[in-house]
């Protein structure tokens, strides 16, 4: 894990403007799936079920939400076709391609972490 030393502390207002920003970011893409569901879009275009089946472990219900908040949030798009039965198709928009920079340092990131907890239970045994 990288350890940052003298590094210089931000002040008060860059913290607080820091804070702002990032509590923004995390009420847009908050929850345990959002993220899932945008990685899974971006690879291809897909049924709810495609979906469902590629995002291990969520309900019908949840799913559904995830889409809805996300469609709302301009992250993917929802496209409607009239053939019997009715397919919808989602896809991920030019705007959930915003966040790959932020999808590669959280896959860093938890690497790193499930490699310290990996260590720290080693050494508990």
């Amino acid at each position: 894990m990288k350890i940052i030393v003298n590094e210089v502390l931000p002040d008060h207002e860059e913290c607080a403007g820091s804070l702002k920003n990032v509590i923004d970011a995390l009420y847009v893409i908050n929850g345990k799936w959002k993220l899932a569901v945008i990685l899974c879009l971006v690879q291809s275009s897909k049924r709810f079920n495609e979906i469902q089946q590629e995002v291990t472990g969520i309900s019908p219900k949840v799913l559904a939400k995830e889409l809805k908040d996300l469609e709302l949030n301009d992250f993917i798009t929802r496209k409607v076709y009239p053939t019997t039965p009715v397919s919808i198709i989602y896809e991920a928009t030019v705007y959930s391609r915003t966040l790959k920079n932020v999808i590669a340092e959280l896959s860093a990131w938890g690497e790193q972490h499930r490699e310290k907890v990996k260590q720290s239970m080693r050494k508990q045994s």
